[in-house]
């Protein structure tokens, strides 16, 4: 991960990469022509001998090429005591590999089991309240990576790549995927299979508890120094209480705190095989040259294991839960109803109705709280924090004093009423349509985008055409759609409401 990145873990959902989702930004360009061109998108579709799923799309313009390596391991993934894992990873493969990122990879590697004993001889320690032994041994495994890092090359694999023309080299990890890419100069393409062999075969996981310090400060600073990060991690818990849904990403400070090397080692050699990963190729290449150099450089890998299947179900919700996060802070609310997941064939409406209700300044919400009543400084929707199991639809707002989240939750409770009776207008539906013709446009002109969208597609629900196949169906969502869904899944038995509030006075 490049340092201090902000995408190396979304904490909100509105931009948790998925393909029906993304489609509040997608969408078609003329009704269901566009989807049906963008099926016929020229994507070489290439299966690897070990499972790779490679897909190439050549297109005209600037001699550049974007990458999308995306491995459908995510939180979801993950069990308690393991939280966390995936994202910890995401850093960890930054750190290079035997060749580089080390001057002398075996001095290096010797280090590494006197630092993995002493940590394990430290959790020990701390499970019996020993705390001098826990801070001899911290300062043990302090001094041995002192030791280790004088054979460290600092941030090499970032060098190598930025000199020769990379941008935007980085990483992200969801609940369902961990997302790797970079855009390089259509020359240099040899250059990243290359290193993407050497670091999917021979990773090092050096500075490995200093960097899992810097995960911990992550978590710290993102959410428990943060009023808005407790509320959301907060208002997930008391959503999802079997699902991991209800589990953040960036995982637990507890279980950050214990993994070890060996544990995150053994995961990534298991997890990451090329056949649980899809590489998306899209830019000015030679699609023959492009696979050529995948079969070369990726082809031997050898195959993992599929990640361990999430066979937890959230039991139906049977009333209105509420929970409070006291913090002296401006309050803030959020609202979140349980929804199908992203291919459910309701999806659609619900993407609608999320835009209806807050997709720019004339949205029902948008003129309400903040044009016409002055309520609230900002009000959003979302789905999340997934795509491939029931998840929440999602309103959160800010309100202005002297409003307070009550006087915020009422409007929207009418909104929705309102919405669950009448339905929306033509003239609404007619709008977001408008709105997602636009953003198509925008969307497809970007490489990287397009890169970003195949793969997700492909990755999550096995078929890279989905994308564009969710374009026709929303085009096809009527105002009584809308009003259906409103009146189906917005309910109060069903939603989950979680609030900011000062502290009380003794």
């Amino acid at each position: 991960m490049r340092p201090m990145s902000n995408l190396c873990w979304r904490q909100r959902t509105s931009v948790v990469i998925a393909p029906l989702l993304i489609l509040t930004l997608l969408g078609h360009a003329s009704a269901s022509a566009q989807s049906a061109l963008g099926e016929r998108l020229p994507v070489r579709e290439v299966v690897l001998d070990n499972g790779l799923r490679l897909l190439l799309l050549p297109r005209e313009g600037a001699p550049t090429i974007s990458f999308v390596m995306q491995f459908a391991v995510g939180g979801v993934h993950e069990r308690l005591g393991t939280t966390g894992i995936a994202h910890l990873l995401e850093h960890m493969l930054f750190k290079g590999t035997e060749t580089i990122g080390t001057t002398n990879v075996d001095a290096e590697r010797a280090l590494f089991p006197l630092m993995d004993d002493a940590h394990d001889l430290l959790i020990r320690a701390r499970a019996a309240g020993d705390l001098r032994t826990v801070e001899e041994l911290a300062s043990t495994i302090d001094s041995l990576e002192d030791q280790a890092r004088e054979y460290v090359e600092a941030n090499e694999f970032d060098r190598i790549l930025t000199r020769a023309g990379a941008q935007g080299l980085n990483a992200t990890t969801t609940n369902e995927s961990t997302i790797y890419f970079v855009e390089l100069p259509a020359n240099r393409a040899e250059l990243f299979f290359a290193l993407e062999s050497d670091r999917m075969t021979n990773p090092v996981f050096r500075e490995f508890y200093s960097e899992r310090d810097v995960v911990t400060e992550e978590r710290r600073m993102r959410i428990e120094t943060s009023p808005g990060g407790l509320l959301y991690e907060a208002h997930l818990a008391a959503a999802f209480t079997m699902h991991p849904y209800g589990v953040p990403v960036v995982g637990y400070m507890s279980d950050l705190e214990t993994l070890s090397r060996r544990d995150v080692d053994a995961y990534y050699r298991r997890y990451y095989g090329p056949d649980n990963a899809v590489l998306a190729v899209v830019g000015r290449f030679d699609p023959d040259e492009i696979e050529g150099w995948a079969r070369h450089y990726l082809e031997p890998i050898p195959r993992g294991e599929p990640p361990p299947p999430v066979l937890a179900v959230e039991p139906e919700q049977r009333g209105e839960r509420r929970v409070e996060v006291e913090w002296d802070a401006e309050p803030q609310l959020r609202i979140g109803w349980r929804v199908p997941p992203a291919d459910h064939e309701d999806a659609p409406a619900l993407v609608i109705l999320a835009s209806i209700l807050t997709g720019g300044r004339t949205a029902r919400l948008h003129r309400k709280l903040i044009t016409e009543d002055r309520l609230a400084v900002s009000v959003y929707t979302s789905m999340g924090p997934g795509s491939l199991f029931p998840q929440l639809f999602q309103v959160e707002a800010t309100p202005i004093y002297p409003a307070s989240p009550r006087d915020l939750e009422r409007v929207v409770y009418e909104e929705i009423a309102s919405l669950a009776r009448l339905g929306p207008t033509d003239r609404e539906v007619e709008r977001v349509r408008n709105q997602i013709t636009a953003g198509t446009v925008r969307r497809i002109q970007s490489n990287l985008g397009l890169a970003f969208q195949i793969a997700d597609s492909e990755a999550l629900f096995g078929d890279w055409r989905e994308t564009f196949r969710s374009a026709e169906r929303l085009n096809a969502v009527t105002a009584d759609d809308v009003r259906r869904v409103a009146a189906q899944y917005l309910r109060g038995e069903n939603r989950t409401v979680a609030t900011l509030v000062r502290p009380r006075s003794p």
